[in-house]
């Protein structure tokens, strides 16, 4: 969910101090150094013989001594990849480095979780035509909190049974039970069953595949229908999360999905900072999912809008950007001089006319009295008790509560519209002064909160501040993020467990909530990718990923606007229009694993991610990784004070008519031309391929970092459009 709610953060701070974590106790029996390290060791052998257990524990037996290498084996992977995570020191850690086989070794570090009007406004109402029969075979993988299977977007009613090709289990521990909608349930150190008990992988899991429910709405607001993308899928969960999420236990739950035999895998998890990809469990994971032919979508993550905080860098991962919904909940505030001022929240509480006391009040006046804390305004039961506080910062709110104020005004404006159970909101800058101004200048200084209300907002889709953005830290001429999906103020199914609100102090049992993040946004996009598979089955993830990616719908402006595609990726989804997109920009497992050879990893290694030998067939070459045939064009300016020049080069497939003739266009950028050789493309067949090359030229006059142009491929029917980014680099 987003995190730029202060009380959120420090909800999520008692939780998390409350979780002992599961191998502290064997971590504190080792040396000071010791830490859970990722041991990755590529693909699995394709000899019948070779036992990954019994290899993994000789391997440690060589550099752990005495009798401790059971202790110190955490997870051995062995079903859909090779590798490892173990208990070891800085000088084991080296020794295992070295050894043969070995591609990297990388400290396991905590993920942080990314928290039915939305597919109405992406286009897919309920009676869009599906292919049932196909829908109802495809499994989602959710790698989340778990799932609340009691409720009832997961019900099973007619439904057939379990897909033939299913081969996982459930083994969701205690009381939990699968069904012919749940097929598959597992666990993993850290949790006791697969049972959710925080609401993020409930409310993932009903995005992305949960049922049609009538008349549900959160105490009154948003009423309808709520449904998934595809409410035909199978859902399997694979519980990583408590709600804390280790990178071992991650890559555990991707040996299982993919020998399990899920479709696509929904990650709703990102990192605080991007990492090398062959340091990266999610991006190992993820390139092993992909040969198997399974699409893994993730969150962009919440640290934006900062330029270069997306963590979801790996070309073969779907990234997703948080975006807005024609749905807005806001609330309103009437002073006692009688002025009105409209803010964000969900506030549940109704009003009875009553006016109540205002008093300022800031946490601020804490943080800067170490001394004296008993000092601070905020937990002044005389000065707050019964009354609404008026503070910069929602920490000041919080603290207020807990001394008995009846409601909070907050000087900040989210994309999202925060949970409360007491008569609060957030207000603007320039209404929040002048609310203090009337407060300090009049006598008795009153005010009413009304319960929120529900409007449309004309101005979505925009992208939420708090998604990640690009450019790619680590490879920048891959685009990142790759879409924009919905992702703020979300309905959907919830565990009854989870917390309810943002107020912290407060919980209440819900079934459904209504919350925001990139979190929200990845099922979205998850649940379009299984919606096109449905009627494309023999698909590969990536052309998957290019029909949604040059289909899109635009985004509209934010106060962000430098960053562009940065910000949102190549667009909005636009479902129906993925289905028939004309023409794919497919990639192959031996296009990814060139384009890390050019990246500048060597042939061992590769080979041994590969599974292959001779995986590198051209000299590693920096510039060419821009060449890989990603639907996204980036070209990266090494001397930006020089006139440039620079090639792309690019291959289509024809999925659209046999005989067909698409034209090129481009969307002029001023002081720079793009030309595209050849600008006509003939097909004469299906699955026919046609190659073209983008040729961008510049001056070195411009200031500007950042140039933003597209590619549309027409043939009068489909348009196929991708965007075109030059880069300067500094």
């Amino acid at each position: 969910m987003a995190k730029h709610h202060v009380v959120l953060f420090f909800f999520v701070y008692l939780v998390l101090s409350s979780i002992i974590c599961y191998m502290c106790d064997a971590i504190e029996n080792g040396d000071e150094t010791d830490k859970v390290y990722i041991v990755y060791m590529g693909s699995l052998p394709k000899d019948a013989s070779y036992s990954p257990t019994s290899h993994h524990f000789s391997m440690l037996q060589q550099v752990v001594y005495g009798n401790d290498v059971e202790n110190r084996l955490v997870q051995s992977y062995k079903r859909s990849f090779n590798g490892f995570s173990a208990i070891l020191n800085d000088q084991q850690r080296e020794k295992l480095a070295g050894m043969k086989g070995v591609v990297s070794v990388f400290p396991s570090q905590e993920y942080h979780l990314q928290t039915t009007r939305s597919w109405d406004f992406l286009g897919l109402p309920q009676s869009i035509k599906r292919g049932k029969t196909v829908e109802s075979d495809l499994v989602i993988g959710i790698i989340d909190t778990g799932i609340w299977p009691e409720s009832q977007s997961f019900n099973d009613k007619g439904l057939g049974p379990i897909p033939k090709k299913w081969r996982g289990l459930c083994a969701g521990g205690g009381n939990f039970s699968c069904n012919n909608k749940i097929i598959g349930a597992r666990w993993y150190p850290g949790s006791v069953d697969a049972r959710d008990h925080f609401g993020h992988g409930t409310h993932v899991a009903s995005i992305v595949g949960g049922r049609r429910i009538n008349g549900v709405g959160y105490h009154g607001l948003a009423k309808g229908t709520i449904r998934g993308g595809v409410p035909s899928s199978r859902i399997a969960v694979y519980k990583v999360c408590n709600p804390n999420c280790r990178d071992d236990n991650i890559l555990a739950a991707f040996d299982d999905a993919i020998a399990d035999g899920v479709d696509i895998i929904n990650l709703s998890l990102a990192n605080v900072n991007a990492v090398e990809i062959l340091k990266d469990p999610l991006a190992i994971g993820s390139f092993h999912a992909m040969e198997k032919g399974i699409l893994t979508v993730q969150g962009a993550g919440n640290n934006g809008p900062n330029p270069s905080t997306i963590s979801s860098v790996a070309p073969w991962l779907f990234s997703v950007a948080a975006t807005t919904i024609d749905r807005q909940f806001i609330d309103k505030l009437i002073l006692g001089n009688g002025k009105t001022f409209i803010g964000k929240s969900i506030n549940i509480v109704p009003s009875n006319g009553t006016k109540f006391p205002i008093v300022v009040c800031s946490a601020m006046t804490c943080h800067g009295n170490y001394t004296s804390p008993e000092k601070c305004r905020c937990i002044d039961k005389k000065l707050v008790k019964g009354k609404i506080v008026l503070s910069v910062d929602a920490t000041g709110g919080y603290l207020a509560y807990q001394h008995g104020a009846i409601g909070s005004i907050i000087n900040f404006t989210y994309d999202r519209s925060f949970i409360t159970h007491r008569p609060s909101l957030d207000l603007n800058s320039e209404d929040f002064d002048r609310v203090q101004s009337y407060t300090y200048s009049t006598k008795y200084p009153v005010a009413e909160i009304l319960k929120s209300d529900v409007v449309q907002d004309t101005t979505a889709p925009k992208v939420a501040s708090f998604s990640s953005r690009g450019p790619n830290p680590i490879v920048p001429e891959i685009m990142k993020p790759d879409i924009g999906a919905p992702g703020v103020n979300i309905l959907a199914a919830y565990s009854p467990n989870g917390p309810s609100s943002d107020d912290a102090i407060f919980n209440a049992y819900e079934k459904y909530i209504i919350a925001s993040g990139t979190s929200m946004a990845c099922p979205h996009v998850a649940g379009v990718a299984a919606y096109v598979k449905s009627f494309h089955p023999d698909w590969s993830p990536a052309a998957i990923k290019s029909a949604i990616m040059t289909t899109t719908k635009p985004v509209n402006g934010t106060y962000n606007d430098m960053l562009g595609e940065f910000a949102y990726g190549s667009g909005n989804i636009n479902p129906q229009q993925a289905l028939h997109p004309g023409l794919i920009y497919d990639i192959t497992k031996q296009d990814y694993m060139q384009m890390l050879c050019n990246f500048g990893y060597n042939d061992t290694k590769v080979e041994q991610i590969s599974g292959e030998k001779s995986s590198c067939h051209k000299a590693s070459n920096r510039y060419l990784v821009k060449d890989i045939n990603y639907p996204a064009l980036v070209i990266l300016v090494r001397r930006p004070h020089k006139r440039f020049s620079g090639k792309i080069h690019r291959t289509v497939t024809n999925v659209g008519s046999p005989n067909s003739t698409y034209t090129a266009t481009i969307i002029p950028i001023p002081k720079i031309k793009i030309k595209v050789v050849p600008k006509l493309l003939s097909f004469k067949s299906l699955h026919e391929k046609q190659s073209f090359v983008v040729i961008v030229t510049g001056g070195a006059n411009s200031n500007q970092t950042m140039f933003s142009s597209s590619l549309v491929w027409s043939d009068g029917t489909h348009n196929v459009k991708s965007p075109i980014i030059i880069k300067r680099l500094s």
